[in-house]
């Protein structure tokens, strides 16, 4: 009886840690891990020491282990996490949980100390142009080893379990992103940059090609909008791809740079006149997850995963990358900006019947009780 009733240990490999905030990632962890604890598990986050002045033991009732990694940007992951799961299989954690599938490899270390596994593989990274040469190849060599040495392989997509399957011949569990539902609370927060509701189409994401904001700003350009097109998001480092989209000339184009401001990211998204979602290579995206929380008409690139978030166009309208396209739907729209008013009306009921944080925390729930053997 003691044995049934003690709690389920829980460890999180993977992230930069908790309750640090930085990419999809950390959110994730941060939505499950509080939820987690709510229902009595008991969960650890591995978090990178270097990023952290302040070291508590707990946080919101997650336990916390720091470890110190290298601060390079294309190994401190890979080191940090090669040193967790290490960490990890000396712990009597009933489950590990790792994100991302360039930890496929460290699957060997769990597999060698018979700990339970699952790992969340995100999207296709050696698709991905950033990963040239060995970077894709090293991506594509460990995703092909996670799926040889993880207990379970978390997908977030259908499209992308598909995926796995024909390429690597393992199925998967598909385990989405969720989104919490928001309205909008103070419009004048974006006045800043002197925009209007409704007056400007806006693009979310890092600047980097597989996100395809250089085709939608070249598009938007060679258009005769009134309106503005608002591009939130940058890229850390000095880079030709994003200066050149930077230094296109065209008083209609708005620069934001990162917002941190979560209350005025979320503004930009209830006010805008659509939401472009030029997204390539991935499942379920948390940008275009938010802005169906946040109540947007969306646009989004024809892409099979961004027709399963839209349920083939239920939610939302497609583009090409094909020169015209979209420009062309944007004089369709604009000329008819009522046909906008069905997206933004339903946008929210996707979330709720998809994509809620409880429903995913309930899925994760289910598959560490079985992988556990409660």
């Amino acid at each position: 009886m003691k044995e049934i009733n003690k709690k389920l240990k829980v460890a999180i490999i993977g992230s930069r840690g908790y309750p640090y905030v930085y990419s999809g990632y950390e959110t994730f962890v941060k939505e499950l891990v509080e939820r987690l604890v709510k229902q009595d598990v008991d969960v650890t986050v591995y978090c990178h020491k270097n990023l952290f002045k302040t070291y508590p033991g707990q946080v919101n009732g997650v336990s916390l282990v720091y470890i110190r990694t290298i601060e390079k940007k294309t190994l401190s992951q890979f080191v940090h996490s090669f040193q967790s799961m290490l960490h990890a299989c000396f712990r009597k954690y009933d489950v590990i949980l790792t994100v991302n599938s360039a930890n496929g490899p460290f699957g060997l270390f769990s597999r060698i100390f018979r700990k339970k596994t699952a790992i969340n593989v995100d999207g296709l990274e050696w698709l991905r142009p950033k990963w040239k040469g060995l970077g894709a190849k090293y991506f594509y060599w460990a995703s092909r080893l996670a799926t040889r040495l993880y207990n379970r392989i978390i997908t977030d997509s259908h499209e992308m379990r598909k995926i796995y399957l024909e390429e690597f011949g393992r199925d998967s569990t598909v385990i989405a992103y969720g989104a919490n539902i928001r309205h909008s609370q103070n419009p004048e927060l974006i006045k800043k940059w002197h925009l209007d509701p409704g007056e400007y189409y806006l693009i979310v994401g890092r600047l980097i090609p597989d996100n395809n904001a250089d085709t939608i700003v070249r598009e938007f350009v060679a258009s005769n909008s009134k309106k503005k097109l608002v591009i939130v998001g940058d890229v850390p480092y000095k880079d030709e791809y994003v200066q050149k989209i930077k230094n296109t000339p065209d008083e209609r184009l708005v620069f934001t740079g990162y917002v941190t401001d979560q209350d005025i990211l979320a503004e930009l998204y209830h006010n805008c006149f659509a939401y472009f979602h030029g997204h390539e290579f991935g499942g379920t995206n948390p940008a275009m997850l938010k802005a169906l929380a946040y109540g947007c008409a969306i646009l989004a690139l024809d892409t099979v995963f961004n027709r399963e978030m839209l349920d083939q166009g239920e939610y939302g309208q497609f583009f090409s990358k094909s020169p015209g396209d979209i420009e062309d739907l944007m004089t369709k729209i604009e000329s008819q900006p009522e046909s906008l008013e069905q997206f933004r009306a339903k946008a929210r009921d996707r979330i709720t019947g998809n994509y809620t944080w409880e429903k995913i925390t309930r899925q994760y729930m289910e598959l560490f009780i079985e992988l556990s053997g409660r």
